[in-house]
């Protein structure tokens, strides 16, 4: 008697969807979230404009709050993948580079590109932390991991022996999180309506002039 052979269930075509679902409603988030405020926006708004079910929203993100953490997510790594933003490639590269000046370099366009995407809501957070716990708790998140972050420049800089004589690590620290901030990037180009090539320029050789023994 011939056995019979069970077939291996394929789910990737599930997968896909799934995904390509969640894309959708983090873009259409991302533009509610922008327009209207995060307490102004609502499951409900974001399900209505972008075709997808309530049930479907929660079973995927499991509420608003958790929206606006893939939104994030998605905006500082610039894509969906389930990467941590230390161990993606233009971040490994960073580290890699040749000179102290190249890292810096190389950490500015990396700034740049990331605040492009992110500032908008970042500045979201910020304009509702006194009015929406969620949001004030989301903003202290992102604070602390881009402090995080960010401070492994420093102690980069540190092992090397290239930080300037007499700044201390916690000190470089702070001023890395000052110049890299979204809200620096967004007064030199929103407010003073500065390129962000200009930007990166200066962001570059701020930090240049700032962290650099040999500056």
């Amino acid at each position: 008697m011939t056995e019979r052979v069970k077939r291996r269930y394929d789910n990737s075509r599930r997968l896909a969807a799934t995904r390509a679902t969640k894309a959708h409603v983090v873009d259409v988030a991302r533009e509610l979230f922008v327009d209207q405020g995060y307490p102004g926006t609502t499951i409900s708004q974001i399900a209505q404009r972008s075709g997808t079910p309530e049930a479907t929203l929660y079973r995927l993100f499991g509420s608003k709050r958790g929206v606006l953490k893939e939104v994030l997510d998605v905006a500082i790594g610039g894509d969906d993948e389930p990467i941590e933003y230390q161990r993606r490639p233009g971040v490994q590269a960073a580290f890699a580079s040749g000179t102290p000046d190249e890292m810096l370099d190389a950490f500015a366009h990396l700034a740049c590109l990331v605040l492009r995407r992110s500032a908008p809501l970042l500045n979201v957070l910020m304009s509702s932390a006194g009015v929406d716990p969620e949001a004030a708790e989301m903003l202290a998140v992102s604070r602390q991991q881009r402090r995080t972050g960010q401070s492994r420049i420093v102690r980069a800089l540190a092992r090397g022996g290239h930080l300037r004589e007499g700044l201390s690590s916690a000190a470089a620290s702070d001023i890395v999180y000052a110049v890299m901030s979204p809200e620096v990037f967004r007064i030199l180009t929103v407010e003073r309506s500065w390129s962000e090539a200009r930007y990166e320029r200066w962001l570059a050789s701020t930090l240049r002039a700032q962290l650099l023994r040999d500056a």
